[in-house]
């Protein structure tokens, strides 16, 4: 403890690019049919095309729990970096507040020059 750093170190950057991240996942997730049509020119076979469309159309459902999960877990790393956040102005605030109360300490004996 006697180091200088703290006990407890959350990687608060790195918790905000994860739920960035996830909804990124998420976004791309839902635009699976949109990327089908933008290639079914370059695909040729209307077989192929068809198999994507209904692979497209099976994957909507467990899509959308798959999405609910998404948007938890984003909302939960959100939190997390807005309570730690706060957490950490409070501390600071208090222990400036803590600093300021106790004002400069007087030395005992009046703190002036003693000749001895």
């Amino acid at each position: 403890m006697g180091n200088g750093k703290s006990d407890l170190a959350i990687p608060l950057s790195e918790l905000e690019d994860y739920g960035r991240q996830l909804r990124s996942i998420k976004e791309r997730l839902n635009h699976t049919k949109k990327m089908f049509e933008s290639y079914r020119d370059d695909i040729g076979s209307g077989t192929v095309y068809d198999a994507l469309d209904d692979f497209e159309s099976n994957w909507h459902d467990g899509r959308e729990d798959i999405t609910k999960q998404i948007d938890s877990l984003a909302d939960m790393s959100d939190t997390v970096v807005r309570e730690f956040r706060k957490l950490d102005d409070d501390l600071a605030k208090k222990a400036k507040d803590a600093v300021r109360q106790e004002g400069p300490q007087q030395q005992p004996g009046g703190g002036g020059n003693k000749a001895e």
